[in-house]
C-alpha cells in the first residue's frame, strides 16, 4: 500500500512565490494546499487535518501571527514555520512566542526550506518522517529511537529529543564519519556557530551515557563530523 503523502497548509500571498513553494514541495512528496491570505487559511485548515503549517506574516485580511495565534488556542501540537521579510529579532521574538516551531527570513532557498520542514517533522512527527530502522544494538547497549530509549542491562534512561536525534544519526553512519553540517541542517536547521555548540554538547552527553561500556566511542574527526565505533 502507498504510504499517505503529508499534507501541507501553506499560506503566501505572493502569487508567484507561493506556486513555486508549492511546486517543489508537490515535487518532492508533499501534498500542499496553497491559500493567498489568512481568512482563506482559517477555512482551509478546518477541512484538515495537516500536518504542517508554513505561514507568511504579512498577509490580507488577517496576518500571519494572528493566524497561529488563533491556531494555537484550538490546536498546540500542528507545526508552524514562518516564512517571512520580517528579520528584526523583535519579530523572531513574537513568532516563537507565539508558538511558531521555525522562522524563516525571505529571500530563503527551496532546499533549506526542505531541510527545515524535514528537521520540524522529525522533531513533531519522527514516525512521520523516517522509515528507517528504529532499534539498534550498540555494544552492551539497545537504543529504540522511535521511544528515545536508551537500556543498559536492567537500566533504562530516556533520551532527550535531539539525544535521540543525534545517536540515530550516528547509528545510521556507524564506522563511518556523519558529516558535522548535515547533523546540523537535519537536526537543528542551522549551520551557525550557536548550533555548532550546542551540538558539541549533545556529543558530550552522549558520550557520558554511553560510558558503561568502554567499547563504545564517539570520535570527533577533526574538520569532518563524528563516528560512532564498537570495538571488539
Amino acid at each position: 500500500m502507498e504510504k499517505a503523502k503529508l499534507k501541507i497548509l501553506l499560506l503566501e500571498d505572493d502569487p508567484n512565490l507561493g506556486l513555486i513553494v508549492q511546486e517543489h514541495l508537490t515535487l518532492n512528496g508533499y501534498d500542499v494546499t496553497l491559500c493567498g491570505d489568512g481568512q482563506s487559511g482559517t477555512e482551509a485548515y478546518r477541512t484538515g487535518p495537516f500536518d504542517l503549517c508554513l505561514v507568511d506574516v504579512m498577509m490580507p485580511k488577517k496576518d500571519g501571527f494572528t493566524f497561529v495565534r488563533e491556531l494555537r488556542r484550538v490546536d498546540e501540537q500542528t507545526p508552524v514555520i514562518f516564512l517571512t521579510a520580517k528579520e528584526l529579532k523583535e519579530d523572531r521574538i513574537t513568532g516563537f512566542k507565539i508558538g511558531c516551531d521555525d522562522y524563516i527570513t525571505k529571500p530563503f532557498s527551496v532546499e533549506e526550506l526542505l531541510l527545515r520542514i524535514r528537521a520540524v517533522l522529525r522533531r513533531t512527527k519522527p514516525s512521520s518522517v523516517e522509515s528507517d530502522e528504529t532499534r539498534f544494538q550498540i555494544g552492551d547497549y539497545t537504543f529504540d529511537s522511535r521511544c528515545r530509549v536508551l537500556k543498559y542491562g536492567k537500566t533504562e534512561r530516556t533520551l532527550t529529543a535531539r539525544e535521540s536525534e543525534l545517536l540515530h544519526l550516528l547509528c545510521r553512519y556507524l564506522d563511518r564519519t556523519l558529516p558535522r553540517d548535515q547533523a546540523l541542517r537535519e537536526i537543528w536547521g542551522d549551520e551557525g556557530y550557536f548550533a555548532g555548540r550546542s551540538m558539541d554538547v549533545f556529543i558530550t552527553k552522549l558520550r557520558k551515557h554511553l560510558q558503561d561500556d568502554d567499547r563504545i566511542s564517539i570520535l570527533s574527526v577533526h574538520g569532518k563530523g563524528f563516528r560512532l565505533t564498537i570495538s571488539d
